[in-house]
């Protein structure tokens, strides 16, 4: 009797153990998608944040499509960085 016990406790402790191992995959892929995410918005936000100030002396802000450079530039970087995300399978 004593030596079942022992079994079932080794079986419901390597049960415990692959439930565990699974769940620690599980969020580890949630973790790996997030800092994609971060990643990729780290350099549009750090943009967006300096062109954002009220800066008279940007030299962007007198051409007439600066606006839209701006634009370009922050797809740009978010495309490319998508593109290199997906080259490394990472995406």
């Amino acid at each position: 009797m004593s030596e079942n016990v022992e079994i079932y406790r080794d079986m419901i402790w390597g049960l415990m153990d692959l439930y565990m191992t699974t769940i620690s995959n599980k969020m580890n892929e949630v973790m790996k998608v997030l800092t994609i995410i971060s990643t990729i918005f780290i350099p549009l936000t750090f943009l967006a944040g300096i062109y954002g100030m009220n800066f008279e002396n940007i030299p962007e802000l007198k051409y007439k499509y600066g606006y839209y450079i701006f634009w370009a530039v922050l797809l740009i970087i978010l495309i490319s960085l998508i593109i290199y995300f997906k080259r490394r399978k990472w995406l």
